[in-house]
Order: structure tokens, then sequence, then C-alpha cells
């Protein structure tokens, strides 16, 4: 192994780097007050999150659940889930990892520290302002992007000061190489942050408060929207999570990254293929043709630089296949891969103009989102946070090791039962909609469909309640971590 692997850099850099820094970890006293809060919030508002996700699946098979009341409809909660499960748990996950990433590869203290904290404090206000304002009705009606211009405006204020402490603390290293980690980390909040300024650009409406309209119009709104959409999938949920991966795994190995030169050429082509890839959500509309194309052809070729990471990911473990039999929290990390792996597949493939024709609008897209959102980024991310836990709280493990290995199987089954269950509703949902009598009328109604899908939804929600109740399982396994005194913390539980 690379005496980088060990001194806080998981990976094979040039030697001077590694030289550098060896030994030097234990004479910095790290800012770690904001990263076991940003820990701590990840859990709580993962929870919270996937509870609204299995009540709105809920919804979809019994609507009568929304009881009449305008802040319990679907329509409202929706964008609450969304909000809740990616910004509020992933954005929590990511600022913790990075913060904890940045300064141990970095070899120095937080950049900024009333910043550090200040970014906690912010996007936990960010957080409860979306969970108030959005059951009220107050949205700009965009998908992902729904908050209004009061809440974006203070999203913007913690995102810079969030650039700030990143860049900052690399800025002030004491480590010549700036590890790969940091190199996806940096793109996330560079892309997040042009993402955020562009498409949320509108004109507020004076008077009115919590009120405004796109900058955009008609077709051009349609394009920045997806434009933002998609790279919000591609930075956001993508860049920043594999800045996890080529950390965490490493570490949890024990192994150098398989192939850092691998590492680099994955970062330069994923980052600039992504950027290209929007237009795909836009096939068949008044979108031109030639946008579509491009759309089109950059997603086919996003497969090779995601593939190329995945391959990266799971060939670290060469020589320590044996450490999944014992090691739960490496299987929530190789297993997030292989789900990265599937949905960066089915993506490309669903971009296909022909394909998209059956898939499109159908609940299939809802599997491939959420094969993403639960099998990678959820388990990366809990992988992840069982990893940094303990050592927040200056203990050697988990409360339960048996615990996270429960946490595991009830996720995975979890995520399979949903993924599987929307991947059959779409393909029939497809053929029902476009199926034809031979005088030309449609064979099916709508509705007609809408019956043939509701034991799929009662299957998704199966799925949501497993997933769910994995989440609970780590909350509670939290919770014992930080309050077992380290005297009496258990040893292989």
């Amino acid at each position: 192994m690379s005496s980088t692997a060990l001194a806080g850099a998981p990976g094979r850099m040039p030697a001077s780097s590694a030289s550098a820094h060896q030994g030097t970890s234990a004479a910095v006293a790290y800012n770690d007050v904001v990263v076991r809060q940003f820990t701590l919030a990840a859990v709580l508002w993962g929870v919270v999150g996937m509870a609204v996700g299995v009540f709105i699946a809920a919804q979809l098979a019994w609507p009568e659940l929304n009881m009449g009341i305008p802040w319990l409809s679907y329509g409202r909660l929706r964008p609450l889930h969304t909000n809740a499960v990616i910004f509020a748990f992933g954005g929590c996950a990511l600022f913790a990892s990075s913060y904890y990433v940045v300064q141990r590869t970095s070899q120095v203290r937080l950049f900024a520290g009333p910043l550090a904290a200040f970014t906690f404090w912010g996007w936990q206000a960010v957080i409860v302002a979306a969970a108030l304002s959005l059951p009220a009705g107050y949205t700009t009606g965009k998908e992902y992007a729904e908050l209004e211009w009061p809440i974006d405006l203070l999203i913007t204020a913690v995102w810079v000061s969030y650039a700030i402490v990143f860049f900052g603390t690399l800025a002030v290293r004491r480590v010549r190489h700036i590890y790969v980690a940091n190199w996806f980390y940096g793109a996330f909040i560079l892309a997040v942050a042009l993402l955020h300024v562009v498409n949320s650009a509108e004109m507020p409406v004076v008077g009115v408060f919590m009120k405004s309209y796109s900058a955009y119009a008609g077709v051009q709104d349609a394009m920045v929207q997806w434009w933002y959409g998609h790279n919000a999938v591609g930075f956001f949920l993508t860049a920043g999570f594999l800045g996890m991966m080529y950390y965490f795994i490493p570490k949890q190995a024990g192994r150098p990254v398989y192939s850092y030169r691998l590492s680099i050429v994955h970062f330069w082509a994923l980052i600039f293929t992504y950027m290209w890839a929007g237009p795909h959500h836009l096939h068949y509309t008044a979108l031109p043709d030639w946008a579509q194309s491009v759309g089109m052809l950059f997603s086919l070729i996003l497969l090779a630089p995601s593939w190329g990471g995945m391959i990266n990911g799971i060939m670290t473990l060469s020589g320590a296949w044996h450490k999944l039999r014992d090691d739960p929290i490496l299987k929530f990390l190789i297993v997030s891969l292989s789900f990265y792996g599937m949905s960066t597949f089915e993506g490309p493939m669903m971009s296909i103009k022909t394909v998209n024709a059956l898939s499109h609008y159908t609940d299939w897209t809802v599997g491939h989102v959420h094969s993403g959102a639960l099998g990678w980024v959820g388990l990366v991310s809990m992988g992840t946070l069982y990893y940094l836990v303990p050592r927040m709280f200056d203990k050697t493990e988990m409360h339960s090791v048996k615990a996270i290995s429960l946490h595991f199987w009830v996720a995975t089954v979890g995520i399979v039962l949903y993924i599987a269950a929307m991947w059959i509703a779409g393909v029939m949902q497809g053929l029902m909609w476009r199926a034809v009598n031979t005088d030309g009328t449609l064979t099916y109604s709508f509705v007609e469909s809408v019956k043939a899908t509701f034991p799929f939804y009662v299957i998704r929600v199966t799925g949501g309640l497993l997933y769910l109740g994995g989440m609970l399982i780590m909350a509670w396994n939290v919770v014992m971590t930080a309050i077992t005194p380290a005297s009496t913390e258990k040893q292989g539980a």
C-alpha cells in the first residue's frame, strides 16, 4: 500500500507529495465540529425525507391519504420530498464528507472556521424554509428548483461561503498534491454555483413577497431548466458523491485507488461531457431537433467515463475482496458502485430517441431515478456516514456492527423491490399508451393504465418502507454510538 493511503490521502500519488505530509496528520487540530454537525443532520434529514417519500408513494396507491388537506397533497409534498432527500440528506452528507476529506488530504485545519459554521446553520435554515414554504404552496413550479427567491438568495450566500471555506483550505494546504477526491468536490461546488445562479434568475413581483417569475420563457425556460436539472444530477448527485467514493473506499478497504491515472481521466471526461446531456429530457418537444440530438450524443458518450469510474472504485478491492465478507460499511460503498454502473448504463440508453419514446413520462423514469438515488447516492452516503460517525465521537466503531449489516440488507431488498416494480410498471404504461386498434383508435384509456399500475405502486410502497426502516436502524445506531461512553463501548457488537 502507498504511504499516502495511511497518511490521510488514499491513493497512488507522486512520491514527493507522499513524503511531504506523511505522519503530519496527528499534529493538526482539525475542525470536526462542523463535520459532526453535518453528519448528524444528514441522518436526521434522511429519515424525514424518506418518510415523506413513503407517504407520497402511498398517496399514489391510495389517493384518499391526502385527506383533502392542501398542504398534505401530493403536488406540494413531492417537491418537499425531492428537496429533503437531495439537498438536505445528500447535501449534508456532501458538506460533512468534503470538510472531512479536504482537511485530511491537505493536512490543515478548515479555512475560515466561522464561515464553515455559517454554512451549517445557513443550510439548515434553507432546509427548514423549504419545509415550511413548499407545503404552503410557495414554489416557482420548476423541477428540482422549486424554491422562491428569498430562499434562493440564502442558498447563494451559503454556497459562496462553502466555496471560500473549501478552496481556501486547498489554498493553504501543506501538501503540494491535490488528491482526486478534492477535484470532484471542487467541480461539484463550482458547477452547482453556476447552475443555481443561471437557473434561479427570476423577477420578483413588486409588492408580493415570495412570488416571482422566471427570467426565461417558453422553450428557453425548458432548456435552462433541464440544463440545470440534469446537471444537478451530474454534479450534485454524481461528482460530489464520486469525491466520497475516491476517498472512503480506499480508506475503508485499506488499499490505494486502483488507478490514480484513470481517476484523473475519469474526472475530466465526466465534467466536460455532463454539461451537454440535459436536452435528452426534452425529446419530441419544441426544442430544436439538433439540440435534442446533441443531448442524446453526449449522454451516450457519458457511459465511458461513468463506467471507468465505477471500475476504478470496484477494482480498488483487488487483493482485498475477502473484506466484503465481514465489513458491512464496505458493502454499502461497493454495492453503491454497482448501482452507479447500472444507472449510468440505463441513463444513456433511455436518452436514445426511440427508447425515450417508450420510457418518457412513464414510471420507468421514476425507477431509473431511484436506482441512482437510493442505490448509488443513498448507499454511498450511508457507508460514508458509518465511517464518519464513530470518528466524530472518538469511538473505534459503531455501537452495533450487526445493525449496520441488517441496515444494508433491508435497504438493498427495498431498492430492488422499488426499482423492479417501477421498471415493470413503466414499460407496461409505455406499451399501453402506444397500443392502437386496427382503425387507429387507442386500445386503452389512460385510466386503464392507471388501474393496471396499482399493484406495482403497492410494491413500491413496500420497498420504500424497507428503505425507510433501514434509515431508522441507522438513526438508532448513530444515537447509541453518540451517547455510549467510550469506556463502555461495545467491541464487535
